[in-house]
């Protein structure tokens, strides 16, 4: 039976696991297109949790491919690999560089030179027209593989990994999408391919690792790469490359690489079966495409379905997966919601990569984030108001550090807006695995999670005389709206979100057209307006911008959402702003010409900005606070918000003596006892 932490070799190196930490774009970089300190610190901490393949993302092989700002540049890598590979070596990880060129899919406002592609094929994204390779630039592309090898092999790197992927000249030159060459590269599409990996292996020898990142299928079959077409490639290349990571995407459709929870996990897997087949043993094959549980992936070694299994986001959210599957822990693995809000980074912000759960992810190097000892002679019993995940963060944070904790929820279950998020549709239902994790290890910790409990300035009082220490983590309300009702004696019925989600389609009047007022433009707005219209509502959902869910690009679903909604038959108001509230009706402005609509409905659902709930902190000022009781964000600032409060509150608590006669909390209520998650 094959497990996640049985060892593999490959090229007569043994990588103590079979999980791969693959390459994926991290704003960890410089300016100069240098690897950093922080890229080093960033994957020893996967190393040091049981991967047993590191990939480092991937650097382009000449100086005219600048896929994105910070994308590493090969010629000024070599430091960088060095400092890698010395890192997780020490934990006996694999490591392998990813080398790649991003041709036709570059960006040109980076490099300020044209793109270079196999055919003048427009992108359909940048919409941008590369120039058609000529010898003179095949060549320089093959020696450029070649000399970025040489690198590696000067760092002490255990090998490669070649991009031809969903953002990689070679795909585009395997593809009749972007490949409609007449000379020897468009009649042998593999033939570029065949004469980089012959290149690097001539470079780095049998001894170490030459790995191949392939897309296997592009979505668009009446010209590009189907999976019998790509069964064929792999048969071919099998003999001449050591490992085989299957993917799936191309240019129509480069949100399949890594999609969000829109679509089911391990999405690839009968693709990666049919490639392993293909391969007929002569290589091992790797399952990559939303791999993040556990039992899963190990049913995919198990099935014969791969021999190996990519789990970089899975890693990003929980750097110790393998070191806690290997430890008999695995419900302690912190789960992947999908939702790539914080680990899809390559939009024009250049945010960091990050996770919404764990912060902590591609800040290694800074101390907040580095791990510290439980206990000493500071520990104090703390009270947390507010059960939501800045709460549960704060809480799980200080009892990790030996501090007493209680926390008081005023909702029947604890996790906040978690919860009410993730009743939002199918695909917001992960969302829950989160809030379960938050509350598991918070009652593994021993703190008392007191629910249904309401809190109160007396209450406050009463705790601070007890000696507890105080944190609030009280949430939000609701924002005064900015429209109004127009005199009718009956204007139509208006509901939260948050209490919407919480009663279901029920709470709205029974029948009706339903109006979603989407005022920010984000994934909360076009998720109520899809769950409405599963429900058998008729929905009109109102934005003031061009296309709906606009913040929704910085996740790669803007045009998923857009094709849902479509098919949901869902009527998008654009450019439009609510402005009356009538008796059946709704008064919409078009925020250009200033021209007014009538939309009927029997209610509009509110999804716009909340306010804080900050009635105990004005109650009593000064009190420590954190989420969205300081001003509503995302999950990812409440997390991070409440983890900065245990550590400054952990630190003074080394500080400051604990008070004569202080104990733990004396409230009789009985602890929680977690609910376990249901992993799926």
């Amino acid at each position: 039976m094959t497990l996640l932490t049985d060892g593999i070799t490959l090229a007569g190196r043994r990588a103590p696991s079979r999980v791969l930490f693959g390459p994926h774009p991290t704003n960890l970089g410089t300016a100069d297109r240098e690897l950093t300190e922080r890229h080093t610190a960033y994957y020893e901490r996967r190393a040091a949790g049981g991967a047993g393949i590191v990939v480092t993302e991937t650097a382009s092989v000449t100086d005219d491919d600048h896929p994105y700002e910070r994308a590493p540049l090969a010629a000024r890598c070599e430091q960088g690999w060095t400092e890698v590979g010395e890192a997780c070596h020490r934990h006996g990880a694999l490591v392998l560089a990813s080398l790649g060129h991003a041709g036709g899919q570059g960006s040109s406002a980076y490099s300020q030179s044209v793109l270079w592609a196999p055919s003048p094929f427009a992108d359909a994204a940048s919409r941008e027209l590369p120039a058609e390779m000529e010898q003179e630039q095949i060549d320089a592309v093959v020696a450029g593989f070649a000399e970025a090898a040489r690198r590696t092999l000067r760092a002490g790197l255990d090998g490669v990994e070649l991009d031809a992927g969903v953002f990689a000249l070679l795909r585009q030159f395997h593809s009749g999408l972007t490949n409609q060459r007449q000379d020897g590269y468009g009649t042998d599409r593999l033939r570029l391919t065949r004469e980089v990996v012959a290149a690097v292996r001539e470079v780095i020898g049998a001894d170490r690792v030459l790995a191949l990142r392939l897309s296997c299928d592009e979505l668009a079959p009446w010209a590009g790469v189907t999976p019998e077409q790509a069964a064929g490639q792999v048969a071919e290349l099998a003999d001449v490359t050591d490992l085989l990571v299957v993917v799936r995407g191309g240019p129509f459709a480069t949100s399949a690489y890594r999609p969000d929870a829109h679509t089911e996990p391990q999405f690839n897997l009968e693709l990666c079966r049919a490639m392993r087949e293909a391969a007929g043993g002569r290589v091992p094959v790797v399952l990559q495409g939303s791999v993040t549980e556990v039992p899963a992936a190990r049913a995919a070694l198990e099935s014969g379905a791969a021999d190996l299994v990519e789990m970089t986001r899975a890693q990003i959210a929980e750097p110790r997966l393998v070191e806690l599957v290997r430890a008999g822990t695995p419900e302690r693995v912190r789960p992947c919601v999908l939702c790539n809000q914080a680990c899809q980074v390559r939009d024009n912000r250049n945010p960091v990569v990050s996770c919404i759960g764990e912060p902590g992810s591609g800040h290694e190097t800074e101390p907040e984030h580095a791990p510290r000892p439980a206990g000493g002679a500071g520990v104090q019993p703390v009270l947390v108001v507010g059960g939501g995940p800045a709460g549960l963060e704060c809480a799980r944070v200080l009892a990790s550090l030996g501090h007493r904790v209680r926390v008081a929820e005023r909702a029947e279950r604890a996790g906040g807006m978690l919860r009410t998020a993730a009743a939002g549709g199918a695909a917001r239902e992960r969302l829950a695995l989160l809030a379960d994790w938050l509350e598991e290890e918070c009652g593994r910790l021993g703190v008392r999670i007191l629910t249904g409990t309401e809190i109160g300035s007396t209450e406050l009082a009463d705790a601070e005389d007890r000696g507890e220490r105080v944190v609030l983590a009280t949430g939000s309300r609701p924002a005064p709206r900015a429209w109004a009702a127009a005199g009718t004696p009956e204007p139509v019925f208006v509901l939260d979100v948050p209490v919407l989600l919480s009663g279901g389609p029920g709470a709205l009047p029974p029948d009706g057209p339903v109006v979603v007022d989407d005022p920010v433009g984000g994934p909360i707005g076009v998720a109520v307006a899809e769950w409405l219209a599963a429900a058998g509502r008729q929905v009109h959902l109102v934005t003031q911008d061009q296309v709906a869910g606009v913040q929704l690009a910085r996740t790669g679903d803007l045009s998923d959402a857009n094709v849902r909604l479509q098919r949901a038959q869902v009527r998008r108001e654009l450019r439009a702003r609510l402005r009356e509230l009538r008796s059946d009706h709704v008064l919409l402005e078009d925020i250009w010409t200033g021209a007014t609509r009538e939309v009927p409905c029997v209610a509009v659902v509110d999804c716009g900005h909340r306010l804080p709930e900050e009635t105990l902190y004005l109650a009593t000022p000064g009190t420590p606070r954190s989420g969205d009781c300081v001003a509503p964000r995302t999950v990812l600032e409440a997390v991070l918000e409440g983890r900065r409060l245990a550590l400054r509150f952990a630190s003074d608590a080394e500080r400051v003596p604990v008070p004569a006669g202080a104990a733990a909390s004396k409230a009789s209520t009985t602890p929680v006892s977690p609910v376990r998650s249901q992993r799926r």
